[in-house]
């Protein structure tokens, strides 16, 4: 027993029982926007496996322990925000043509499933034919406060009202203000006036910018001060990123989300220099690579 205190006295005197006592990685482990935690974003659910934006990718996502779903948004003919990467109908579904030209019946006809065991035969399943595109409305009432939700306004030039329907279904589900946890819900855009927008409607909404590679490239200080005044990170291809731009990013205070990250290689490389999150197709893997 004496020489338990005698060690802890001396470990104390060196600074290293906390260091004990608290490890590293419990660093920020309650707080989704503290710079100290690294997020799993399931992007478009856990689409290497399940054909994305669907209901059962962000299924299987959360099954995954994802800490985010991430989804994209575009709009009906009638008003109605759906959950599609593409502005167009015909890479993931049976059916042609733009989304904004066609009503909510009938997307929801279509087939968002069988396109991926065309695309990939050694992942297909019988269940996924005939899988449907679903509406942000049903993704959150699905999952509701138990999830944590990552979005996308794509294309807001071409959907006027976007940002307030958003932000409408978001208070509708109790995802916004007291009764959120901080960062529930984090949205991003590579339209810098769309995210003006969402803080004008919802001033405490934490908003991501996202980067082309070459605007990443060209960034300068002053670019990433502007971008901190309104959003708390930024979202580059992981492509256009090094250690050092790593490193500049992170000391001016932002989140730091690339995408699309799916080789165990680049995971590895991207923890390295210190990301704070990755958009990836397989958040099972990198929940594994995370945990080292």
């Amino acid at each position: 027993m004496r020489k338990n205190r005698l060690l802890a006295l001396v470990l104390l005197s060196f600074g290293l029982l906390s260091f004990i006592v608290t490890p590293v990685s419990a660093k920020g482990k309650g707080n989704l926007l503290s710079p100290d935690r690294v997020l799993t974003i399931a992007h478009r659910g856990a689409s290497g496996y399940v054909p994305e934006h669907t209901m059962l990718s962000y299924e299987t996502a959360r099954k995954m322990k994802a800490d985010y779903i991430e989804m994209d948004l575009q709009m009906t003919k009638d008003g109605k925000l759906i959950v599609m990467h593409d502005e167009k109908l015909d890479r993931t579904t049976n059916g042609k043509g733009w989304v904004k030209d066609h009503t909510l019946a009938e997307i929801k006809k279509l087939d968002a499933g069988s396109w991926f065991n065309k695309a990939y035969p050694e992942k297909a399943k019988p269940q996924y034919a005939d899988l449907k595109v679903p509406t942000l409305d049903e993704v959150l009432k699905r999952f509701g406060r138990h999830a944590n939700y990552y979005i996308e306004t794509k294309a807001p030039e071409i959907y006027p009202g976007m940002e307030e329907k958003l932000i409408a279904s978001l208070k509708k589900y109790k995802l916004t203000g007291k009764h959120a946890k901080p960062g529930q819900v984090i949205i991003q855009s590579f339209s810098k006036d769309s995210l003006l927008k969402i803080k004008t409607l919802d001033p405490k909404m934490p908003t991501v910018q996202l980067l082309e590679a070459e605007q990443l490239s060209s960034m300068t200080d002053a670019d990433l001060n502007e971008i901190k005044t309104y959003a708390v990170g930024i979202g580059p291809d992981y492509k256009a990123l090094n250690a050092e731009n790593v490193r500049t990013i992170r000391n001016h205070g932002l989140l730091l989300h690339p995408y699309t990250v799916n080789t165990e290689a680049d995971m590895h490389r991207l923890l390295n220099w210190g990301v704070t999150g990755v958009f990836t197709n397989y958040p099972d893997v990198f929940q594994r690579v995370k945990k080292g």
